[in-house]
């Protein structure tokens, strides 16, 4: 079949309907766009939990000297926190855990015996430190972190197939604390980090940056040596312990002129267990290639990038070493996608999650779009659509109120954070529709914000400046907007012998009437040809229109899966634009209510019945205006007719209650 692409300028003929609906129920009815939730609180003080002191300085660095197992979580040694006072300081504060006992804290070199514990936090009175001097605190400490849940700050497990004890670190959102003194403020990224760990002689630490040294500490104790000179957050600090083997691979990105990049993983030390992953490891050095290819030269490439396996049920992207669970391709591609976004890029709240979350899942669609091709990207994006489409309340922006310790799973959504995150990205690449545009701005991205945060405001206004676009309507819709469009299309040709389509939209969140977004029509003729055409929706109703030369047998909608959306209902009829009862209806099927639209310019007076199977009459109404509700929470399951009746002409459309 021959297949052509003509992009067409339609004549459109649209009415403005005004109507919120929805026909589903509210699975969360939590998230709702506010001006106020656009600027960033430092903490929220309906919870209370993080201490205002901790905003009078900045850290600097992080040093990490503590003794780690693979058998149990218990920590102990010591850690350094410097900084930089921001303000005249006279109280310092970190925090940590009750569970962690503090042995003693020396501030600038003072013994300090004075401070005290507000829940997470440690409180210290100090001697006034004036604005723009160094800090210097170090903390001696030990104990062990609660077990239990995916957002435990440190995990022990064991894994039966290759008999080995693991214990790793998973700090996002809000558990740093329990395992190392620490800021835990997104924008406050630390400019470097030392970080050692001390285990038995039997097992390897992984960790962040280089790994400088291993020493030996005697009594059969080993001590591994990281060092990051690389901005970082405080949550992609890591370790993870075991009788690990080093299995190291190299990549060679573009940008490096043939030198290599280091890629190392650490595997459960067992050589069958090496041979097993071999092949989909090795698909890692594809795919930093291609990120570096689409996005910029990796982000810490004068250090390295890699995995530690350990029993996660899934993968953290801890900086230049992931913590993974299983080697698949998408996992793979997932978590190195966050060494730019998420790492490099830091949300700069977590309300605005979506720059690590909705970016990384969009990178595995990238790496399955440029390597294994058309055909997996498609059933991709297709999952990842559907998924999005289950819920319909919640938007991906995360109000201010909502993030707090223990509603972690509302931050990290599926369905919302990760997949609509990513079906909106996709989305605007389509509207952008120039993909080389598209690519240079996500460089442009890594370039202004790289080493530091941003938010989705900050993504927008990028995306503003280079493309001259207006993006404020979209990110109104699809970022803080909730649900998704439901579309019922009806398609004639006219006596002009144009081809004509009414589009009409509904929604399925009262938050968000409307969606004005471009949607793709691939027409097919009878002489087997085919062509792809485009249109905005601007209102509830529009109807769209351009000439042809040859009959339509069939309309696909959005064939090359770019946009997010339900389609109820398509259909052809013999019925003219020009019909002054033309009108459509929605969503179909529907459950409470029904919504039906008139092309009524002239605002005649128009009679409507609504009949069941058996022709009994259940609703009567007359209307001049061009949107009529009918309630239909009271019609049974099942086929209804409508008929509206104007000037001695009738036309009739059936729908489905369910």
């Amino acid at each position: 079949m021959k297949r052509f692409l003509i992009i067409f300028i339609f004549s459109i003929i649209s009415i403005t309907i005004s109507a919120q609906w929805t026909n589903h129920d509210n699975y969360e009815g939590k998230c709702s766009h506010a001006t106020a939730y656009t600027n960033k609180m430092i903490f929220n003080p309906d919870y209370n939990w993080q201490s205002q002191y901790l905003f009078d300085y900045d850290v600097t660095s992080y040093i990490l000297d503590i003794e780690v197992s693979d058998t149990t979580t218990f920590v102990s040694g010591n850690a350094f926190i410097n900084a930089k006072a921001l303000v005249n300081l006279d109280t310092f504060a970190f925090e940590l855990i009750p569970e962690q006992t503090i042995e003693h804290i020396l501030f600038n070199g003072e013994l300090m015996d004075n401070y005290y514990r507000d829940g997470d936090n440690v409180i210290i009175p100090v001697n006034e430190v004036e604005a723009g001097s160094d800090i210097v605190a170090r903390i001696y400490y030990h104990g062990k972190p609660p077990e239990g849940g995916f957002f435990s700050g440190v995990t022990n497990d064991y894994s039966p197939g290759w008999q080995k004890h693991v214990t790793w670190t998973l700090s996002e959102p809000f558990a740093a604390k329990d395992w190392f003194p620490v800021k835990q403020d997104l924008e406050d990224k630390a400019d470097s980090a030392i970080l050692f760990f001390t285990t038995s002689a039997s097992n390897m630490v992984g960790s962040q940056g280089l790994l400088t040294n291993i020493v030996d500490v005697g009594d059969n104790m080993k001590r591994y040596e990281w060092k990051t000179n690389y901005p970082i957050d405080y949550y992609l600090i890591s370790f993870a312990v075991a009788d690990y083997t080093d299995y190291s691979i190299y990549a060679h990105p573009i940008q490096m002129s043939g030198d290599s990049l280091l890629i190392q993983n650490f595997l459960y030390n067992n050589p069958a267990n090496v041979e097993m992953k071999r092949e989909s490891i090795g698909k890692t050095k594809g795919i930093m290639e291609l990120y570096c290819e689409l996005f910029s030269l990796y982000p810490f490439s004068d250090e390295k990038y890699g995995h530690c396996e350990t029993q996660l049920g899934g993968g953290m992207e801890h900086q230049t070493m992931s913590t993974m669970g299983n080697f698949s391709f998408h996992l793979i591609a997932h978590e190195l996608g966050h060494m730019w976004f998420g790492d490099n890029i830091t949300c700069a709240t977590w309300s605005d999650i979506w720059i690590n979350e909705g970016f990384a899942v969009y990178s595995d669609y990238l790496a399955n779009e440029f390597l294994l091709g058309s055909e997996a990207a498609k059933d991709f994006i297709i999952g990842t659509q559907q998924h999005a489409m289950s819920v319909d309340n919640g938007s991906i922006y995360i109000p201010e109120d909502q993030i707090y310790p223990g509603n972690e799973w509302r931050i990290f959504s599926g369905a919302l954070t990760y997949d609509k995150g990513a079906c909106i990205i996709h989305m605007l690449r389509h509207e952008i529709h120039n993909d080389d545009l598209f690519f240079d701005i996500l460089r442009s991205f890594q370039q202004d914000f790289g080493g530091s945060t941003a938010t989705g405001e900050d993504f927008r206004a990028l995306a503003e400046e280079m493309t001259g676009m207006d993006f404020e309507q979209f990110f109104d819709q699809w970022y803080y907007g909730q649900g998704f469009p439901q579309y019922s299309f009806t398609y004639w040709v006219g006596d002009d012998n144009k081809f004509y389509i009414s589009s009409t939209q509904t929604t399925t969140s009262l938050h968000t009437s409307l969606y004005n977004m471009l949607l793709d029509f691939r027409l097919i003729f009878a002489d087997g040809t085919d062509t792809i055409v485009q249109f905005r929706q601007t209102d509830n109703l529009n109807v769209f229109s351009l000439p042809v030369s040859k009959n339509v047998v069939n309309v696909e909608v959005d064939p090359n899966e770019w946009t997010l959306e339900e389609v109820m209902d398509i259909s052809i009829t013999d019925e003219t634009n020009s019909s002054s009862i033309f009108f459509t209806m929605g969503p179909i099927p529907t459950r409470n209510k029904l919504n039906i639209y008139f092309m009524n310019s002239d605002r005649s007076n128009k009679e409507v019945q609504i009949r069941n199977l058996q022709g009994q009459q259940l609703y009567y109404g007359e209307t001049g205006e061009e949107l009529l509700e009918v309630n239909t929470s009271q019609f049974r399951p099942g086929v209804y007719f409508v008929s509206v009746t104007s000037d001695g002409s009738i036309m009739s459309r059936k729908f489905v209650v369910n």
